[in-house]
């Protein structure tokens, strides 16, 4: 099945929010045709909207940096859900896309995605199912996800025996972190595990997983020690593996790398085991990146490799101030159904009144304190000069942090340039 024919011809309409609603359907190629400009008022707010030369600067920056470092690149597809980003993603030079379940999976595999990594455990027999259907459609289709304990590859292996399946999947051994997320926590047990695999009649052994995202902390002593650990780690167990012959191929694969200290684990993904590496950096929120706590964590990357920049923000919510009940307080037409608040709130950058169209800063004592599902509270100096305070009906405009969860509250998003015409628009499938 092609990807144009998964979904309506015309996916852009009137049953998305922030559409206009008298506008019939249209295609992707007939959104930039229609000349909206959004600091007009063209389209209603809430939009949460992508800045077409951040997304640019930003798909360069990272396959730059892979390129640098001889390493291949399957970004996190989760964060966006987008095919039209991920298209773009692999267009850029992307090895692959990675996905959190089987479902997501299939999205990416029906819209072309070639190379499937689930950087998660898949155990269910409702998973395994599809997993198994999605490869007999799709005979070229390459696939691998996470074991980490004994009793999965069981439970596989008994799924295989009841469903009489004759294939064999692809998988990564997962190290974990103690405290943290998923995956084996002692050697012991890693060696346990890769052997039972190396001896599945269901599995093969493709490589080693970890992911060091979540130990992020901006203390640069302490984030490589961390880093360094579980690296270490990977390359033993990556020895023992070669040395008992437990990888079913002659290229091994290392992956690694969330969207914070994906720098340091780069260092250590194409290590010399005598055989051919293939290092698989996972990095998914760097395509839009945001302006509170990915933006720190870049700052830190540039500072250990002394760079002048790095990443960029694309993505931003706008919102009409659409109520000033009382002096110091405005209310913003963006809640928690609109913008993601579960790293940090949104951040005020720019406002616009339909009188100038242009965006200008806002004033540096503007802040977001509180969300409802609807309205956003804009907290502001009431002694401050009355040109610092909001005004009824201008746009305001909010940075995010964590983009995975902004997403997820739309089902479009306009692309706009530096002037905020839109320009093209993307489609997200959660």
């Amino acid at each position: 099945m092609k990807a144009a024919t998964m979904h309506n011809q015309r996916p852009f309409g009137p049953h998305l929010k922030g559409f206009p609603s008298g506008q019939a359907p249209l295609t992707r190629g007939q959104v930039a045709e229609q000349g909206w400009q959004l600091l007009r008022g063209d389209l209603a707010l809430p939009l949460a909207v992508l800045k077409q030369s951040a997304l640019q600067h930003n798909l360069r920056w990272m396959r730059d940096f892979c390129a640098q470092r001889g390493i291949s690149l399957a970004p996190h597809g989760k964060t966006t859900m987008s095919p039209e980003l991920w298209q773009m993603q692999l267009a850029a030079g992307a090895w692959g896309i990675s996905f959190a379940t089987v479902f997501q999976a299939a999205v990416g595999a029906r819209h072309g995605v070639p190379v499937l990594l689930i950087a998660n455990q898949v155990i269910q027999r409702a998973e395994l199912d599809a997993l198994a259907l999605l490869h007999a459609e799709r005979p070229a289709l390459r696939s691998m996800f996470l074991v980490d304990a004994t009793g999965q590859v069981d439970a596989i292996e008994a799924w295989a025996t009841a469903r009489r399946f004759q294939g064999r999947f692809e998988v990564l051994l997962e190290l974990g972190i103690a405290g943290q997320r998923t995956g084996c926590r002692t050697a012991e047990e890693a060696r346990q595990i890769a052997q039972r695999i190396a001896a599945s009649p269901v599995l093969r052994l493709a490589g080693i997983e970890c992911y060091e995202g979540t130990t992020a902390t901006c203390d640069h002593a302490k984030d490589r020690a961390t880093v360094q650990d579980l690296m270490d780690r990977v390359d033993a167990i990556a020895r023992e593996a070669i040395a008992q012959g437990w990888f079913a191929h002659e290229e091994i694969i290392l992956s690694a790398g969330g969207s914070a200290i994906f720098d340091l684990v780069a260092e250590r993904l194409t290590p010399d085991l005598g055989m051919p590496v293939r290092g698989v950096l996972r990095s998914g929120c760097y395509l839009t990146h945001d302006h509170q706590r990915y933006r720190r964590y870049l700052c830190c990357v540039g500072e250990r490799l002394s760079l002048a920049e790095t990443l960029k923000p694309a993505l931003e919510v706008l919102a009409c101030v659409q109520s000033c009940p009382e002096p110091g307080l405005a209310l913003l037409s963006m809640g928690k159904r609109d913008v993601g608040h579960d790293l940090d709130l949104p951040l005020p950058i720019w406002r616009s009144d339909a009188k100038n169209g242009s965006p200008t800063a806002v004033p540096a004592h503007w802040r977001i304190d509180a969300l409802n599902d609807q309205h956003a509270y804009l907290r502001y100096n009431r002694s401050a000069p009355k040109d610092e305070w909001p005004e009824l009906g201008e746009t305001v405009a909010s940075g995010i942090s964590h983009p995975c969860t902004t997403f997820d509250k739309w089902r479009w998003m306009p692309v706009v340039d530096d002037a905020y015409r839109v320009v093209d628009a993307v489609t997200t499938w959660f």
